[in-house]
């Protein structure tokens, strides 16, 4: 390559004198420009490789980032890298998008033909990379996530009791369906009626008892569009002989299916084939006034059902507090405290604390609220569970709100007697109108300074559920997780069955840390203008993406493979460098091994030389083998515009940084320095375009870049 260096340049020289050869026979000189005389100092230096002591780094790699094809044509690109340097590192194509079809499957002639021609040129090739956010075949892996459809046979049917009125009349009690027990109820006990329902728009029916001379009202039944479970408890004033439905005002189909009643403590279901699979009306009866229609036939199976959780964090074992909030002593809302380890229910883990003040002014003055991430309608078949205790006995109501403090309904589930130990208390139903309110709700309150006296409260195990239904079903979390889990695998595994005999060390993890949050990962939640290929992996398998990521690649790869977590900006944001070496310290302590950290580099002539310094500083303390991986340089305007002193100061800043990395990295630590764009970026190039970021031009003569980079490897 020096010898094609020099040949340019002099093809150059030869190119602007030619004209002037003549003008050797005229009686003054002819001087060579100077533009061109102060760069022939540039074809006096060797091939860059050549500069490694490798005698004090035995193992140091200098590397560039390469196309695929490019490389593999073995033209001018192949010439150049293996004149030049160690070790090759594919841009694109030895990605997750560069090699997974939208099938699953792996493409790999392409890589297998790289590993094929470096071997040949005696070039090592650095992996990059194996879990990453970008560039990722993100139709498949979303695909692979999708609502899975749901095969229903509309012979799958059973029957039900469908009433059928052909008008809404005046009063409530002007429709009524009524059953007859074979037993009375017992006055006293406390009874709970549940079953499935719907209507052909949604419907509160009135829930009435009666023994023939006094009737008890309520609670009322809410009926949604769609099936839904129904369960309502009572205790009847008197020995009840029948139950009372009455739908007066409506006018529609409505359907009951699945009717259970049963006395606190008893399984035994006092309503007579309640589930209507034989097909008589025996026990249920009208008014003989009464101009409606019902009857038991069969209704063809609807489109599935299946329960979400609107609660995160659920079982209180993380931090996230989004779906709960607390006003504590008519202070708040606030975000809910969580207990100590121990506060949780049967004394494991962790509880939402709530504390209430002496002699409240208002039942309100202390609220727990649950809050849902969207809005809930009228119709919305649900169903509530949460684990509860307090210091002191008390009972608690509930409430219907539109965020926490946005009160609709005076009451939502229910008001719950809590002890002093432990208990489940569930509820379930259908969100009525006056619930809902004109625009939905989202929050469950519960009032906590019922009772008067100072108290503190603790919840666990908190499940807010909705019922969907149609033709696909969303996966659940845990489905997502075992799907992607098996996905990663089957990528990481494959593409090391065929590189794992010559690709020795990899970006495992690439670009994990925030930028705004350089402490935490990154995540694609939230996130409005999401590329075509971006696809988020922890935001699916959780902060031990990375441990599950590197335990494979130790797996399946050969024992000996050096295994990278890689990342940018951590020369210009330190906490973001401490930040990646916290989560290096996670995935260890998590099972995995991370063997070095890679450094990207990306930067500018003008970048924080301190900063510079501080990082590899804190690098080299990590014991960790350290890569600068994707260094390159701009000068702070296009090649168009730039002038040698801009080029100066380029060649000053890369020989900066390489003296540095040798300086303060120890010599058993120095992995090597891979040059990203070894040329400067054409202005169509999808990386830094048209920036003299290289080393060398676009036509391959050297830059002063090249001189400041041979001379920071030479330490002279």
């Amino acid at each position: 390559m020096k010898y094609l260096n020099k040949f340019w340049l002099g093809a150059v020289a030869v190119s602007l004198l030619a004209s002037c050869v003549e003008d050797s026979l005229l009686d003054y000189p002819v001087e060579k420009p100077e533009s061109l005389a102060k760069l022939e100092y540039l074809n006096d230096y060797d091939v860059l490789k050549s500069y490694v002591d490798r005698s004090a780094n035995p193992d140091f790699k200098l590397g560039a980032g390469v196309s695929v094809d490019g490389f593999n044509n073995k033209g001018v690109v192949y010439s150049h890298i293996v004149s030049n340097f160690d070790e090759v590192t594919a841009g694109w194509e030895m990605k997750h998008g560069g090699i997974v079809q939208n099938d699953g499957s792996l493409n790999l002639a392409r890589v297998s033909n790289f590993i094929t021609t470096a071997q040949e040129a005696g070039i090592t090739i650095y992996g990059h990379t194996l879990a990453w956010h970008a560039n990722q075949n993100a139709e498949y892996l979303n695909g692979i996530i999708a609502d899975q459809e749901i095969e229903t046979d509309p012979g799958d049917g059973n029957n039900a009791l469908h009433a059928t009125t052909p008008n809404a009349n005046a009063n409530i009690w002007d429709w009524q369906l009524e059953y007859v027990l074979p037993t009375p109820l017992t006055q006293g006990v406390e009874y709970t009626i549940t079953m499935r329902a719907k209507a052909s728009s949604p419907f509160t029916v009135a829930f009435w008892r009666t023994d023939g001379s006094s009737t008890n009202y309520g609670p009322d039944m809410a009926f949604g569009e769609s099936w839904g479970d129904v369960s309502v408890t009572f205790t009847p004033t008197m020995n009840a002989t029948k139950l009372q439905f009455c739908f007066g005002t409506f006018a529609g189909d409505l359907y009951f299916d699945d009717m259970v009643l049963t006395a606190s403590g008893s399984e035994e279901n006092l309503i007579e084939n309640g589930a209507f699979d034989e097909e008589t009306l025996s026990g249920w009866q009208k008014p003989s006034w009464h101009g409606y229609t019902f009857l038991v036939e069969p209704v063809a199976a609807g489109p599935a059902k299946w329960w979400t959780n609107l609660v995160t964090n659920s079982d209180v074992e993380g931090d996230d507090v989004s779906s709960f909030f607390a006003t504590e002593i008519a202070v708040g809302p606030d975000p809910a405290t969580i207990g100590a380890e121990g506060t949780g229910a049967d004394g494991v883990g962790r509880a939402i604390v709530v504390q209430s003040g002496d002699n409240p002014v208002n039942a309100w003055d202390t609220q727990f609220f649950v809050k849902a991430p969207q809005q809930l309608l009228a119709g919305q078949a649900y169903r509530f569970s949460m684990k509860v205790k307090a210091d002191k006995p008390a009972t608690i109501e509930s409430q219907a709100h539109n965020n926490p403090g946005g009160y609709l309904h005076w009451s939502m589930v229910g008001s719950p007697s809590v002890t002093t130990e432990w208990q489940e208390y569930t509820n379930s139903g259908i969100i009525s109108a006056e619930q809902a309110g004109a625009n939905g709700m989202n929050t469950i309150a519960f009032n906590l300074a019922v009772f008067s006296e100072a108290n503190t409260y603790y919840f666990d195990d908190i499940v807010w559920e909705i019922e969907e239904s149609g033709n696909k079903r969303p996966l659940t979390p845990e489905e997502k997780a075992d799907t992607l889990s098996w996905a990663l695998e089957n990528w990481i595994a494959g593409t090391l069955e065929v590189t794992k005999e010559y690709v020795k060390a990899w970006d495992v993890v690439n670009e994990p840390m925030d930028d705004g949050n350089p402490y935490e990962l990154k995540t694609g939640v939230g996130k409005t203008d999401m590329a075509a290929d971006e696809f988020y992996w922890q935001d699916y398998l959780g902060k031990d993406y990375a441990v599950m990521a590197f335990n494979l690649a130790r797996q399946y790869g050969s024992p000996d493979d050096i295994h990278f977590i890689n990342d940018y900006n951590l020369e210009y944001n330190i906490d973001k460098c401490k930040g990646l070496i916290q989560y290096v310290e996670y995935i260890e302590a998590a099972g995995a091994q991370v063997d070095g950290i890679g450094t990207q580099m990306h930067i500018n002539v003008n970048s924080d030389k301190d900063k510079i310094v501080e990082m590899f500083e804190l690098l080299a303390a990590t014991g960790k083998l350290i890569k600068v991986s994707e260094l390159d340089m701009g000068v702070g305007v296009p090649t168009s515009e730039a002038t040698d002193e801009h080029y100066i100061a380029q060649a000053e800043m890369y020989q900066f940084v390489v003296e540095k990395y040798f300086e303060i990295i120890p010599a058993n630590q120095r992995y090597g320095i891979t040059i990203w764009s070894p040329l400067d970026s054409p202005t169509g190039s999808g990386w830094r375009a048209g920036e003299p970021i290289g080393l060398w031009t676009e036509g391959y003569y050297r830059k002063r870049a090249y001189a400041g980079f041979a001379d920071g490897l030479s330490g002279n």
